[in-house]
């Protein structure tokens, strides 16, 4: 079906947070209100300044421009615009487009009278982003600890953070995020795999029915948590999997020295009275 032809019944007044009717209008077949336009804005700024930076040297080449937070020198000070302060307006600018975005799912659900459970999932993602570009850098001390806007030098913070603590691989928070990370690709491979095998039978057969879905993995693994519970687990496992993460990024500098192995947290383990003796 397509939507404009029951587009009318959902493109509803009020709902609006900030402006009333003055900023409910849509553009198309979008809704824009008063975040929608907040939003285009710290976009349009925030990727002015990237290209700007960009332009600044030393290179156009994709994989290798780079907008870097700046020296720890600094400490949470502004920094000169060519000297981390592009970095970050970026950061405001990211962080005002993201929240935007929220409430503006937010008037949308006050619109349609449905729950907030999309802003909600959003959150957990803004959350993730806040923690490793704001919460951790104050936490440390310095915005030197916020990752760079870049592909290589991204990947490389990355690494860098990673095994300035030994091995992320024992942190407890980091083995938690990925468990939840690969879970959630499980339930998404196992979900999309049953309503795709399930709605494109062989030819000359009838679609299946959400009883057929349920039967199959009450053969197999002997539950089927149905319909709706499939989307509950899978909100589930996605937001843990941002959770845990910024959980992992808070206490690896903060709470947990660098250079200090996280395979040392794990002593607690080999010092239980069955392994001492």
């Amino acid at each position: 079906m397509a939507m404009l032809s029951f587009e009318k019944k959902y493109r509803v007044r009020g709902g609006t947070l900030v402006g009333g009717d003055l900023f409910d209008f849509w553009v198309g077949p979008f809704y824009v209100g008063f975040f929608g336009v907040t939003t285009f804005f710290f976009v349009f700024v925030g990727v002015g300044l990237i290209l700007w930076g960009a332009a600044l040297g030393p290179t156009w080449n994709i994989w290798k421009i780079s907008i870097n937070p700046p020296d720890p020198s600094y400490g949470l000070a502004l920094a000169p615009l060519q000297e981390g302060g592009i970095w970050q307006l970026v950061t405001i600018c990211a962080i005002g487009s993201f929240v935007s975005w929220a409430l503006r799912e937010v008037e949308i659900c006050r619109k349609l009278g449905i729950g907030y459970h999309v802003p909600f999932a959003f959150g957990f993602a803004i959350l993730a982003y806040v923690t490793l570009v704001v919460f951790r850098p104050i936490l440390m001390g310095s915005w030197s600890y916020g990752f760079p806007y870049g592909i290589i030098s991204h990947l490389d913070w990355v690494t860098t953070t990673g095994y300035t603590y030994g091995n992320f691989h024992y942190n407890p928070a980091h083995m938690i995020a990925i468990t939840f990370f690969f879970t959630t690709c499980l339930a998404l491979a196992l979900h999309g795999g049953l309503i795709l095998s399930a709605t494109n039978p062989p030819k000359g057969e009838v679609v299946k029915t959400p009883e057929h879905e349920n039967s199959f993995f009450r053969d197999t693994i002997g539950y089927s948590i149905g319909t709706l519970g499939i989307h509950r687990l899978g909100l589930f496992l996605a937001l843990s999997a941002g959770f845990w993460s910024a959980v992992c990024m808070i206490i690896s500098g903060p709470l947990w020295p660098e250079n200090l192995p996280w395979s040392e947290w794990w002593n607690w383990w080999l010092e239980l009275p069955i392994w001492a003796n």
